[in-house]
């Protein structure tokens, strides 16, 4: 019976790229595995033309000679390169579609016999308030992480007493396994790839040798944090597992919003509220800033939206740098529960204001251009 196609085969084009053909073997490879067709006998043969297919195109030397000579440019009894099998690149890519299918065990190393496992990494989520994160500060947290065991000293067993090799791989750690026509070595589920069992735990962490703590630990907040910045304490994770390391914890710094000020990078941006009287006359005001309060001068008519810049009243980088400003923007307050008296007033300078015509040029602007879009 004469072969197929192999473009055919994995469902690309003669153009397709190394990706294409990797993406299109891996999901037939997947599709027509015969430990997953086990009803289907013609699941196998396709398995197999996959894979053929695969291995040929995958290598630039036998795709350009199957390209040119077709079959007969990669059979080895027509002196071809050899097209069969999964050697080469092919065998890589199945390896990794024998990993989903199967857990893993495809990949599984006699050198991690009996290794030290180090422990988990922790995450801490700390609130501050943006003063405290603006300049800095020292806090305590207090965290729940498992802790070396000091009854076994981290091994697991009863004081006196030591593990005994795993009787069903033998202290290798490993044991062989058959998938279909495949066998691979895989990690014992009875002692976890450690090789050793415990017969005679410790009867304080029973035979985990680690035990669940609460600790209190000195965290040292730089100056100029910011969300999402993360204070790495190496060694402060969960213990390790076989007597291996710990892990680290992780900080991960959330600042409080603030009733003032929002923070903007390395600048900090607040509204200040003035009078009319103010704004149409000018003066000086108090702001607020993070370390005591400053002078803000208002030139005469200033205009709702101003902002004024206080330079050095930002933050200041964690990672360096100079120091931010402070925007301070302008919002001029209408005047509420009027007495009589102040009503009448307002109504003089109102007729005052209109005879002349000049003391609201952006209202006259807006009304020009309102009377323009009204004539087209």
């Amino acid at each position: 019976m004469p072969k197929k196609d192999y473009y055919q085969v994995l469902g690309v084009s003669k153009n397709a790229s190394d990706d294409e053909l990797k993406k299109a073997y891996r999901r037939l490879a997947m599709k027509y595995h015969p430990d997953r067709n086990t009803e289907d006998k013609d699941a196998e043969e396709r398995f197999k033309e996959v894979g053929e297919a695969y291995t040929v195109l995958s290598d630039p030397q036998k795709r350009a000679a199957y390209d040119q000579f077709g079959h007969e440019g990669v059979d080895p009894s027509m002196g071809g390169g050899g097209g069969g099998g999964f050697s080469g690149g092919g065998f890589g890519d199945f390896a990794d579609i024998f990993e989903s299918v199967f857990g893993g065990g495809a990949r599984c190393s006699s050198s991690d016999n009996n290794r030290a496992f180090r422990g988990s990494d922790l995450r801490y989520d700390l609130s501050l308030p943006l003063e405290e994160a603006v300049a800095g500060v020292e806090t305590k947290i207090r965290i729940p992480t498992h802790t070396v065991c000091k009854t076994c000293k981290g091994s697991g067993s009863k004081p006196g007493t030591t593990p005994v090799s795993c009787t069903r791989c033998h202290g290798t750690g490993q044991i062989q396994m058959s998938q279909g026509f495949f066998s691979v070595r895989q990690t014992c589920p009875n002692c976890r790839g450690l090789g050793k069992r415990i017969e005679d735990p410790c009867p304080t962490c029973y035979g985990q040798g680690r035990v669940q703590e609460s600790k209190t630990l000195l965290v040292n907040v730089p100056a100029g944090v910011d969300n999402g910045d993360r204070i790495r304490l190496s060694g402060e994770g969960e213990a390790g597992m076989n007597s291996g390391p710990p892990g680290d914890l992780y900080v991960q710094i959330t600042v409080k919003p603030h009733d003032i000020f929002v923070r903007e990078d390395n600048h900090l941006s607040c509204e200040v509220p003035i009078s009319i009287v103010t704004a149409a006359l000018g003066g000086e005001i108090e702001v607020p800033t993070l370390n005591g309060r400053v002078t803000l001068k208002i030139p005469a008519e200033t205009q709702t939206g101003k902002v004024f810049r206080i330079r050095g009243k930002g933050v200041k980088p964690v990672r360096g740098g100079p120091v931010g400003d402070l925007h301070c923007r302008i919002v001029v307050e209408t005047p509420i529960n009027l007495t009589i008296k102040q009503k009448e007033l307002l109504h003089e300078l109102a007729v005052t204001m209109q005879e002349r015509n000049q003391h609201n040029p952006k209202e006259s602007s807006w009304l020009d251009s309102v009377k323009n879009f009204l004539k087209t």
